[in-house]
């Protein structure tokens, strides 16, 4: 089986809600986000989590980066969008395909890197913090 990775940069509340399920799945997403987009490439990620999640109340003012292996052949009926940089390649899954998204996450969802900033929230979930610490710097 094929698989692709993909990332995705979270703020604190995805996070907390994605540890609630094992680290397994993303959250539904609310009524006003209409599609969810991993992104294609790490610095990408990495980008949107420090140059926008850290700066984001709602995000908790800390940006998570996170990884997984999803299976190719259900990607394959998306198509990459570019929305700026040639390196700023995202997929745009329907919030109701989330679901079957999902499904097709091989291994879990994985923390890569983490962005803390002076007014980054703590999590009250012990073993997310843990997780979460380790890359304090």
């Amino acid at each position: 089986m094929e698989t692709t990775r993909l990332y995705r940069p979270v703020g604190l509340k995805e996070m907390e809600l994605i540890a609630e399920t094992g680290y397994v799945s993303f959250p539904p997403r609310l009524d006003w986000q209409p599609i969810f987009y991993p992104v294609t490439n790490q610095k990408y990620a990495e980008q949107i989590a420090f140059e926008w999640n850290t700066v984001d109340e709602f995000s908790g003012f800390i940006g998570i980066v996170t990884a997984f292996e999803v299976k190719t052949a259900f990607l394959e009926k998306y198509e990459v969008q570019n929305v700026g940089d040639k390196n700023h390649n995202e997929l745009w899954i329907p919030s109701e395909d989330l679901v079957d998204f999902n499904a097709n996450i091989v291994d879990g969802i994985g923390v890569l890197n983490v962005h803390f900033t002076d007014r980054s929230l703590v999590t009250e979930n012990i073993e997310l913090r843990d997780k979460l610490n380790r890359f304090k710097k």
